[in-house]
């Protein structure tokens, strides 16, 4: 993998995000994948495309309208890539804008799909 194929990952993961459908999020990952959301938290990894199309697609999934995100590559070597970036939220009248600011550790299968999965991500605090 190198560092224009991550970009174009990343590009179909916020693709696949906002569009909340599960064929999308299918053609990211490999069937086998190990998705780590909160891996400091006990909060358990999805382990396998079923866990993760599942996971993205709760009642808690994210309306492709609240929010935005953009991420870039930060290193790649060989099957592996760090990534950094953010996820804003916008505004509503229940909630302010929140911003998160993301470290993804990926590693790659030979056909481009994602084994391994570890997502960072730390709040902005606005003062």
């Amino acid at each position: 993998m190198d560092r224009s194929g991550v970009q174009r990952w990343l590009d179909r993961y916020i693709a696949a995000w906002r569009a909340n459908e599960p064929e999308p999020i299918e053609a990211l990952f490999t069937d086998d994948v190990v998705y780590r959301y909160r891996p400091y938290e006990s909060y358990p990894a999805a382990h396998g495309i079923a866990a993760v199309v599942e996971a993205w697609l709760d009642d808690t999934r994210d309306e492709p309208d609240a929010w935005e995100a953009r991420y870039e590559p930060y290193a790649v070597d060989g099957d592996r890539a760090v990534a950094i970036g953010f996820s804003r939220y916008f505004a509503t009248a229940d909630e302010p804008e929140k911003t998160y600011h993301n470290a993804f550790l990926l590693r790659f299968a030979p056909d481009g799909r994602c084994s391994e999965f570890t997502e960072f991500y730390m709040k902005e605090e606005r003062t």
